[in-house]
């Protein structure tokens, strides 16, 4: 039985997604995760400077992750509560703008779009600059097959974090949780490092990624199994290369979309990779039954695109039913 008024929640998690294809990701100093980013850095100065030993550090950048997710929790739940005095519409609208700060799949698509343009031109100078923007590793002699799977790799990854990840806590949650998702997700990125500065100051931010991503990176396997079939992509081989290689990725929840483009696109991605001139090897993931190469990230996106449509279509399903 169809019900005659579809939940609000549905309106603004259908409304994010389409105001995020709309307007994209608007590059303003008001945006509220660079706001969050800025009371990350102010509170690192803050607190990294009085902690000298291991086990003060990561006291202290526990009391940085409790303090920027209680406020990043608070400041939604009273915008939503502002909004909720306009009426429905208001706070539908108000609340899936919102939401679409937290979400990021054109963006994610334009920054992969944009490097597979410039390898298709011939310019691996600028390739090796743009991958070099959505990557941590030296890019300055990476030929074209290794800007391909880095490109790969980041766009996988980033369905978890960047998509995924913040609308399941949007359905459990609200705005609010979505909120607090995406403050862990950018506490991690910028002091979840295994580095000297970083080690035990950010032991908490990483562990607490680790947590709130497990789920969701299991859900966005199957999301992308989902989009390989409809496709026509390898997605049998999607399926063996996610229950094979997942585990070994460094990370408890990247591997399992990595492994699972990996799979589908008949590509191995994983291997040597430096940072700093220092050499860091990356488990394998999937097999080399193609050679990378620009049209790879093409489609690399369309399963994230179709996967992002099974997850509405799902979650309409949950909530309009």
């Amino acid at each position: 039985m169809q019900p005659s008024v579809w939940p609000g929640e549905l309106w603004m998690l259908l409304g994010a997604v389409l105001l995020d294809q709309l307007l994209g990701d608007p590059n303003s100093r008001w945006h509220p995760v660079v706001l969050i980013g800025r009371v990350i850095s102010w509170g690192e100065a803050c607190l990294l400077r009085l902690t000298q030993s291991s086990w003060q550090q990561q006291t202290s950048g526990a009391v940085l992750v409790a303090v920027v997710l209680a406020a990043a929790y608070s400041s939604a739940w009273c915008w939503m509560q502002l909004l909720a005095l306009g009426g429905d519409a208001v706070q539908w609208l108000g609340g899936a703008l919102l939401l679409s700060f937290t979400v990021s799949p054109r963006s994610l698509a334009a920054a992969g779009s944009e490097i597979r343009d410039f390898l298709a031109a011939g310019n691996m100078a600028e390739a090796r600059r743009k991958v070099g923007w959505i990557v941590g590793r030296d890019t300055a002699d990476l030929d074209e097959g290794e800007v391909t799977r880095a490109t790969v790799e980041t766009v996988a990854e980033n369905i978890v974090d960047g998509i995924i990840s913040p609308l399941c806590y949007f359905l459990l949650g609200g705005v609010p949780l979505a909120f607090l998702y995406r403050a862990v997700n950018t506490l991690d990125s910028m002091v979840g490092y295994h580095n000297e500065r970083y080690e035990h100051f950010g032991k908490a931010a990483a562990r607490v990624d680790d947590i709130f991503n497990w789920l969701p990176a299991r859900i966005t396997a199957v999301l992308l199994l989902g989009a390989a079939w409809v496709l026509r992509m390898d997605w049998r081989n999607a399926w063996r290369m996610m229950r094979r290689d997942a585990a070994a990725h460094p990370s408890p929840n990247s591997g399992y979309a990595e492994a699972t483009v990996a799979g589908a696109l008949g590509v191995q991605l994983g291997g040597l990779n430096y940072y700093g001139g220092v050499a860091s090897l990356r488990a394998k993931m999937g097999e080399p039954k193609e050679a990378l190469q620009g049209r790879h990230i093409t489609k690399t996106i369309r399963l994230m695109q179709v996967a992002v449509a099974l997850f509405l279509l799902l979650a309409s399903l949950l909530l309009g039913w």
